[in-house]
């Protein structure tokens, strides 16, 4: 054995010892120590998974690629299979590179194909599933590859690969639609995970992130932040940062959904900045869901600052679609919703939903009621059979084209369910915009003062969030009852106008188009031209600026 053997075989070994212990800088040092006497595959290998802890992007790619190459040259497959599965992740996750990332899934199979079932058969599978969720989220795809892991990890007698494969079973399950048996097979995996049962960090963290990401899906709200301060507490405690910077944009996620802004925001934030420098995609995650809270928050060029910088991320067409609607671009909405859904696999049911309702609002707006009808149909049957805010959405759906087709009684009753839907799973912004819709039936309807109370609940809700957009049009909707209300026997003071011609009127004289009146009323812009010219006749008023002044003389400002 050369003299220089026993000092590098025990830097290897010293290595080892710090990546058990977590002791990542250690490590590093260690394994660098070891190179300086000699290369070697193990040295590389080592190295790289410190760097990789260490979010030490340049060093891990080019101990990895070294790791690989010399494995090969040693014509060692199954160790150059495994550093291929990890580059695969690695060029993924790092640098966003998708389809080099199918590269080295393809030439892992290669390795694999003519040596006996092995460990690595089992994380290859595992590694293409998570390619299927995250990337194409295709649940169909992601169900097959667990299934084969699960099996793979049974046979061999692995458990961190069985509960990793239960994890993303269960993922795939939420995606897929069947979010109670999906949330019940996560709850389990995850339980695991972080009660000890595993020995492999990536296992554990994996599979606390197809939970936190399908809990977000389904929006989950209460779930998830119930599961995101036991991932908290064990990446403090096991110093796993990089659970934790991902963990933080699940988190700002969940935040959002659950109303609590200031908090998502910084979350949201500090994950972004974590993640600038070495994993740009995942700082994209991170910019998308910051982009939809300056959405909601009414922060529109914001958020449209922010989605030009995340553009490749899957979700981000939807969010795109989400912010042209809130700018008064219905048929913009449409084309990115329905490019959004176009890329999305037929079997993904959870992401639907939000695309479809997007599409919904839009059609309502441009008046295209047929084509709404036939939206809703799609949304009800994607929703019917699953729970909480999923549901909602559905049944604001079917509440929304109810009060097109003025059938306010089954709009009422529509969005009460849609309103308690997201009470149970703390969706508190789509509570308080399920309020806000159910205040325009009720006033369509003719029951004011119940109008006025949900009007006003809503209200609470939006400034105390922060939703300023919301806010305004809520204060704008509040106004008109109170004006209503305070008309004992129901009468406006108009000449000869119909309710719904007043409500024109008052919308006339604050300054707005027929368009943004159409898309407030949930009518036509064709609607709102005619409402206009029958205002102008029977006041006999030559112009909109002579209507304005007409409205302001009578009080109805």
């Amino acid at each position: 054995m050369p003299r220089t053997s026993l000092p590098f075989l025990a830097r290897i070994q010293a290595g080892r010892r710090a990546l058990e212990s977590r002791s990542w800088v250690n490590a590093r040092r260690e394994f660098n120590a070891a190179l300086a006497i000699r290369e070697s595959a193990e040295a590389l290998e080592g190295l790289g998974e410190a760097c990789w802890w260490l979010n030490d992007a340049a060093n891990l790619f080019r101990a990895r690629e070294g790791a690989y190459r010399l494995y090969r040259r040693r014509k060692d497959s199954g160790a150059a299979a495994r550093l291929a599965v990890a580059l695969a992740e690695d060029s993924l996750y790092f640098r966003g590179e998708s389809a080099v990332a199918q590269g080295w899934h393809r030439r892992a199979h290669e390795l694999l194909e003519d040596l006996d079932l092995s460990a690595g058969h089992g994380w290859l599978r595992l590694s293409e599933g998570d390619f299927a969720l995250v990337v194409k989220a295709d649940p169909r795809a992601a169900s097959g590859k667990a299934g084969e892991a699960l099996r793979i990890g049974r046979e061999l007698g692995i458990d961190d690969m069985q509960i990793q494969a239960r994890a993303l079973e269960g993922a795939a399950l939420v995606m897929g639609g069947r979010v109670s048996d999906g949330m019940e097979i996560l709850d389990g995996a995850v339980t695991a995970a972080l009660s000890g049962e595993l020995d492999n960090a990536l296992a554990i963290g994996n599979s606390c992130c197809y939970m936190l990401n399908a809990c977000e899906r389904a929006r989950d709200f209460d779930r998830a932040m119930q599961w995101c301060g036991r991932v908290r507490q064990y990446s403090e405690q096991s110093r796993f940062d990089v659970l934790l910077a991902v963990c933080r944009i699940q988190r700002g996620g969940a935040l959002i959904g659950r109303g609590l802004w200031n908090v998502a925001e910084s979350e949201l934030k500090d994950s972004a900045g974590a993640l600038a420098s070495n994993r740009p995609a995942l700082r994209g995650q991170a910019l998308l869901r910051l982009a939809g809270l300056r959405r909601l928050q009414g922060r529109m060029e914001e958020s449209a600052q922010l989605l030009r910088q995340c553009s490749a991320v899957h979700m981000a067409l939807l969010e795109e679609a989400a912010l042209a609607l809130e700018r008064g671009s219905p048929r913009a909405a449409i084309q990115r919703a329905e490019r959004f859904l176009r890329r999305l696999p037929k079997g993904n049911r959870t992401d639907r939903p939000a695309a479809l309702e997007i599409i919904l609002r839009a059609h309502l707006s441009l008046g295209n009621r047929m084509k709404a009808q036939a939206v809703v149909a799609e949304l009800r049957a994607l929703t019917s059979t699953q729970s909480g805010p999923l549901v909602g959405l559905g049944w604001a759906a079917s509440g929304l084209l109810a009060a097109s087709e003025n059938d306010y009684e089954t709009a009422r009753r529509c969005f009460e369910d849609a309103i308690d839907s997201f009470q149970q799973s703390g969706a508190i912004h789509d509570a308080a915009r399920g309020r806000m819709d159910l205040a325009r039936v009720l006033k369509a309807a003719g029951q004011h003062q119940a109008a006025q109370a949900e009007a006003g609940t809503a209200l609470a809700a939006f400034r105390e969030l922060g939703a300023s957009a919301y806010a305004g049009r809520t204060e704008g909707l509040l106004a008109e009852l109170r004006r209503v209300v305070a008309q004992p026997d129901g009468t406006e003071p108009t000449d000869g106008l119909s309710r719904r011609e007043t409500e024109v009127l008052r919308w006339v004289a604050q300054g707005f188009t027929n368009r943004v009146i159409a898309q407030r009323l949930h009518v036509s812009e064709f609607t709102v031209k005619r409402h206009v010219q029958n205002i102008l006749t029977k006041l006999d008023l030559p112009t909109r600026a002579a209507a304005s002044a007409y409205a302001a003389r009578q009080g109805l400002l």
